[in-house]
């Protein structure tokens, strides 16, 4: 038996918003998500525990068979061990976005307002190039910065811890930022960095290339995520699997690698629209030849999401929906038995433009004992399902389904 769970994140959303009565998931064209609900076990499933943040770090962390609340330090570790930044458990690591910061109308800082949480999609070349900016300029013994993908960055304190608590750049689209910033102890040496680092980054080359083509330039740094190193428990040892991970961003190539999963590097593969998701697909199929669990993670629904880009997020949906497909047809070309998920990790609400911990919709099928549970996959529908209660279930479902 072969598994493989089909990640769209972020898919599921709101019936209210700039969609109207309707969310991407019942807009979609979506036939080859429609005829595996149909044929399978449809319902919701708690991905996020009560009292967490809905996260991608905490509910990937549970969808894969694991429970946060034992063995989640902090996002921005798991980015680090991705991108091979050597760290130690005394250090503190940070999520570092490079970020577009609007001017305020009074000239304060605390008036500004993120305007783009990504600074436009900013290329990984680009932002290797400014962080190394950054890092020249700003490291000081204490702290380091490093490149990531995209605008997804980090820093480590080294033999430090932080009291302050830092708001995720996404969760303020829009706003002024002086109510999200740090505020503890710590704050001082944060905030100094940030103003800084727009020193920094205001008339570096990349950013007047950038302006000069219409693009959003990264005009500051934000701190957020930070944690310290995990300890994950051997996904082989834990489930019997051999196990690996598909997916663009780091978050995710470091929760495999710190179960010990084999990471696919895809080519193209980028967590927006413009990703390479056949060769997601194709990279999918290759791994089940030596691979027992593979774990196909695309990020683009909760990129949108977080725009509040609507027709984008429809689109988002049609594209997991074309890896289904891939990943179906090659499979039963094989003659192998397999068992499917489909779902988010979490939903981010086109209204909301940032993730909440509401249940969100999975199907299961079992290409050797399908359930025909003739429901339809939209949030509506899932209702009528069985409910899992966290997202372990999801895992010991389809081991047993």
């Amino acid at each position: 038996m072969k598994y493989i769970v089909i990640l769209g994140d972020g898919m599921a959303d709101y019936k209210r918003g700039p969609l109207g009565f309707a969310t991407p998931l019942e807009l979609a064209k979506k036939p080859h998500i429609d005829e595996l609900a149909f044929l399978g076990t449809v319902g919701l499933i708690r991905t996020v525990d009560p009292g967490m943040k809905p996260g991608s770090d905490v509910a990937n962390l549970s969808v894969l068979g694991y429970d946060p609340k034992v063995c989640y330090t902090g996002r921005s570790p798991l980015e680090a061990l991705s991108i091979g930044v050597p760290f130690t458990f005394d250090d503190t690591v940070f999520r570092v976005n490079l970020v577009t910061l609007g001017d305020s109308e009074d000239g304060t800082f605390a008036r500004m307002k993120m305007l783009d949480y990504s600074a436009g999609e900013i290329s990984t070349d680009e932002a290797h190039e400014l962080m190394q900016a950054v890092h020249d300029a700003l490291s000081d013994g204490k702290i380091t910065f490093h490149g990531g993908t995209s605008y997804r960055n980090c820093a480590i304190l080294h033999n430090g811890t932080c009291s302050d608590d830092f708001t995720p750049p996404h969760d303020i689209s829009g706003k002024e930022i002086g109510d999200y910033l740090p505020k503890g102890e710590d704050a001082e040496y944060y905030l100094d960095l940030i103003k800084r680092s727009m020193d920094v980054l205001k008339d570096h080359p990349i950013n007047v290339a950038r302006v000069a083509a219409g693009k959003n330039p990264a005009t500051a740094i934000w701190f957020w995520g930070r944690g310290t190193k995990p300890k994950l428990e051997d996904f082989f040892s834990k489930y019997g699997l051999k196990g690996a991970m598909i997916s663009a961003v780091d978050l995710l190539k470091g929760i495999a690698k710190g179960a010990n999963m084999d990471v696919v590097e895809v080519p193209g593969a980028t967590g927006t629209l413009d990703s390479n998701f056949v060769g997601k697909a194709n990279a999918c199929l290759e791994a089940l030849k030596d691979h027992d669990y593979v774990y196909v993670h695309m990020e683009a629904p909760d990129e949108c999401g977080h725009q509040g880009d609507a027709q984008g997020k429809i689109r988002a949906v049609e594209k997991v929906d074309e890896v289904l497909g891939i990943i179906r047809e090659g499979l039963e070309r094989s003659g192998e038995d397999y068992c499917i998920a489909v779902l988010p990790d979490h939903a981010t609400p086109l209204v909301l433009r940032t993730h909440t911990s509401d249940p969100i919709p999975y199907i299961v099928y079992n290409s050797a004992r399908p359930t025909r549970s003739g429901i339809a996959y939209t949030e509506e529908e899932a209702q009528k399902g069985l409910f899992l209660s966290n997202g372990r279930a999801l895992i010991q479902y389809m081991l047993r389904s």
